[in-house]
């Protein structure tokens, strides 16, 4: 057995920075009752996400669209890789149901990589946006998306409807893209952000995870890189090991650690920064309308 298998199979415990809280509050308490009763399905849920009681008091759930298999095997995921089921037309029509019952105020939309599509989800990807429209005029949108092989007639699509926010995750820092992101490339999507922006879309948005063995500067490096494009939103997070089968964590980043880039890229000049380790790509997604 490899070093590199070895080091997979363990767990790296966790400092106390990492302890969540248990969600509490009335609004909390009805909000996952609506979602047990209808079988609603946010990544807030499926992903145990460790802010859900937060986001949800204050109006923002993140839905996935397209299946839950995805047709990429990046290293730090923990969704299923396979042959995705077939596409359900009728999902735009449940996403916005749901956005409805829940009385979501700001929805994120995210999927996973559909490269067997010849269209890579693209056209249900506009079709989810539309219903939510049609059925919730009041909810505003984020839509974090693939990078669709940087095949700008399926961004496009995208960006005829509008969301107030586009987002793609760069996820990692360059050296270790090829690595944590096996069928991505930091380049590509670098000029997806890039083609975002040049394009009209009023705010863009992008995350990357740390503990994977980066080095400062490298982080330093993947930021102004992000600056370039004229990126508005950065989100910076801790990975997590979702399994012994992942990538193992290198590193636990301290709160001082994440407050130094928080400061930093507010002096960059990105508009929000969201640095902490547990902070996700939709974590105060709300806020980032401002």
């Amino acid at each position: 057995m490899s070093t590199e298998t070895k080091e997979k199979k363990q767990f790296t415990p966790k400092p106390k920075w990492l302890r969540v809280k248990l969600p509490t509050g009335k609004k909390y308490t009805d909000l996952r009752s609506l979602v047990d009763k209808y079988h609603l399905n946010t990544i807030c849920t499926s992903g145990s996400c460790p802010n859900m009681g937060e986001c949800w008091t204050e109006g923002t759930a993140t839905f996935m669209i397209l299946g839950n298999i995805c047709t990429r095997s990046c290293g730090f995921c923990g969704v299923k890789t396979g042959r995705p089921e077939t596409v359900d037309w009728d999902e735009p029509e449940k996403v916005a149901r749901s956005i409805k019952l829940m009385k979501i105020k700001h929805a994120v939309i995210t999927s996973v990589d559909r490269d067997d599509l010849k269209d890579m989800g693209s056209i249900l990807w506009s079709e989810t946006v539309k219903a939510i429209r049609r059925m919730n005029p009041e909810t505003t949108l984020e839509t974090l998306i693939p990078d669709f092989q940087g095949n700008t007639v399926n961004i496009d699509r995208l960006l005829a409807v509008k969301p107030e926010i586009i987002s793609h995750n760069m996820e990692t820092v360059k050296r270790l893209s090829r690595e944590v992101r096996i069928q991505a490339k930091y380049e590509r999507s670098l000029e997806v952000l890039n083609y975002l922006k040049q394009q009209g879309a009023p705010r863009t948005k992008s995350g990357i995870m740390l503990g994977l063995g980066e080095t400062e500067d490298e982080v330093l490096q993947t930021m102004k890189d992000l600056r370039d494009v004229n990126l508005d939103i950065i989100t910076i997070g801790q990975y997590l090991q979702p399994s012994k089968k992942h990538l193992s964590v290198k590193e636990f980043i301290t709160p001082k650690q994440f407050k130094k880039y928080e400061t930093i890229g507010l002096e960059m000049g990105f508009r929000h920064v969201e640095s902490g380790a547990l902070v996700r790509s939709s974590y105060k997604a709300q806020k980032h309308l401002t």
